[in-house]
């Protein structure tokens, strides 16, 4: 694992939807959008950011195992497995890389099921509510540590 390695970005169920699911919450920004960003974000530091999206839980699993050896860092939005997914928590700390948990909306200010994340126990930093700029902080966090 080098600390040159690219950036992985994985977002979990439903956030292929973003720009049509629930704009209130989420904004008009696309899964597309959030890509670009993190991907511009790396180049600024000389680094690539490999982006995956999937609504099914064993992808993302599968993933974040081949990260190992690969990636130099994880960003995830791991969307409603946030707070379910014991399995995707497990997987996470296989590739022993710095995690940042990245939620669009503040997930503390909505429903009382969204305020637990088996992710933020293990995740080197978390963010939430700064909308898709989220994902442009936790990639430079992850470039300049």
């Amino acid at each position: 694992m080098a600390d040159t390695g690219p950036i992985l970005v994985l977002n979990g169920p439903n956030l292929n939807m973003l720009g049509t699911r629930q704009p209130e919450v989420y904004g008009a920004d696309t899964l597309d959008d959030v890509v670009e960003l993190c991907r511009k974000t790396a180049a600024r530091f000389g680094r690539e950011a490999d982006a995956f999206q999937s609504n099914h839980e064993g992808a993302l699993i599968d993933r974040i195992h081949a990260a190992r050896g690969f990636a130099s860092g994880i960003v995830i939005n791991p969307g409603g497995l946030t707070h379910t997914s014991v399995a995707l928590r497990d997987a996470l700390v296989i590739p022993e890389v710095p995690i940042v948990e990245v939620h669009i909306s503040n997930v503390h200010a909505r429903e009382e099921f969204r305020h637990h994340s088996y992710v933020s126990p293990i995740a080197t930093a978390v963010i939430a509510g700064m909308g898709i700029q989220g994902y442009a902080a936790a990639v430079e966090f992850l470039c300049t540590r």
